[in-house]
């Protein structure tokens, strides 16, 4: 019996490649039906993707489509590297620090922390726009496949806003990446006329949850998760100190809409709603804390093509892990537990 799933893919820069592997392999199963998308930031770029390739083509095509952005990424027509060379290449954490003190990282670091992105002028490029503007819009927002959302921040209001359907244009995907200390705000004419700025989503809802709600969705949502939940060791140099800010504020969002998620379960459980009144969620999550505490906010940074292959295959052997433990629980249960998260 198939299962259908919503996918609710973070954002992360560079980290999205551990999301490109995930859906990767989840795009593999038979088992496997995505029936919704919520994306933030690279979680969008994904998203779209995803999206784009199920509409054209089905799941080949959707990982086709993944392969290509990633490619265009990096630079380089193929990540796969022969297995024998993985045992001479350098270890996660080693790449980790290589790239923080690399002298691209330390000089657009050292740039941003001091000059606007509005005072390039004319010399302003966002790297990402070539990409996004030759992704399929017109399967995009097709109402085929399935419900896509992107989310961004209001400049502002500070407010969330989901893009969906006709609404999701170029300027929408990279609105929802739009960190504001490297790029220029990312303006969008609204229907009521008002020209609105956006910043990344990730402030707002990294992702949203709350669209996967609707009741013509399945109960299940799958988070995909890339900024680690937890860190054991404390905070001590400049950059560990920046790494884990990044960290806590990109989750928070997420973190309140499961506590809420949670809350509702319990009134639910107890009787103290009416039946059917509120949707019941089971809710799962595909991470991989470990990989992640060894990884600085540098990484999310610099596209390094040997991290992003090395994070594509850790999302496809944590995506192998999650259908062998728990493609049973959905449709019937949560896989995590919500409420310990919150203890």
């Amino acid at each position: 019996m198939v299962k259908r799933i919503n996918l609710a893919l973070q954002g992360g820069g560079a980290h999205g490649a551990f999301t490109w592997g995930v859906l990767d392999r989840l795009l593999e199963s038979p088992d496997i039906e995505i029936a919704g998308i919520s994306g933030t930031s690279a979680g969008a770029l994904n998203a779209a993707a995803v999206k784009s390739g199920l509409v054209q083509g089905g799941p080949d095509h959707a990982r086709a489509n993944l392969d290509w952005v990633w490619g265009r990424i990096t630079g380089l027509p193929s990540l796969d590297a022969p297995d024998w060379l993985r045992y001479f290449l350098p270890t996660t954490p080693q790449i980790s620090q290589a790239i923080e003190y690399s002298l691209p990282y330390l000089v657009g670091d050292l740039i941003s922390r001091g000059t606007s992105p509005y005072a390039y002028g004319p010399f302003y490029a966002n790297p990402l726009e070539p990409i996004v503007n030759d992704l399929h819009f017109h399967h995009i927002r097709s109402d085929d496949g399935p419900a896509l959302f992107i989310c961004a921040t209001n400049v502002r209001t500070g407010k969330i806003r989901v893009f969906a359907g006709d609404a999701i244009t170029p300027e929408a995907i990279l609105a929802s990446a739009c960190l504001p200390t490297i790029f220029k705000a990312v303006e969008i004419l609204e229907p009521d006329g008002r020209l609105e700025a956006y910043w990344d989503g990730g402030y707002s809802g990294n992702p949203a949850l709350f669209p996967l709600f609707d009741p013509e969705l399945p109960n299940d949502i799958v988070v995909i998760n890339i900024n680690p939940l937890t860190r054991d060791t404390l905070p001590y140099t400049p950059q560990e100190i920046l790494n884990r800010i990044n960290e806590i504020s990109f989750n928070s969002t997420l973190l309140r809409e499961l506590r809420a998620i949670n809350f509702v379960e319990r009134l639910i459980e107890q009787g103290a709603v009416a039946e059917g009144a509120m949707k019941k969620l089971r809710i799962h999550m595909i991470a991989d804390d470990k990989l992640m505490n060894d990884l600085s906010v540098a990484t999310k940074v610099v596209p390094s093509a040997l991290l992003i292959s090395r994070l594509k295959l850790a999302g496809r052997a944590a995506a192998e892990g999650f259908l062998e433990a728990h493609l049973d629980d959905i449709g019937t249960r949560s896989s995590i537990d919500v409420e310990e998260m919150f203890g």
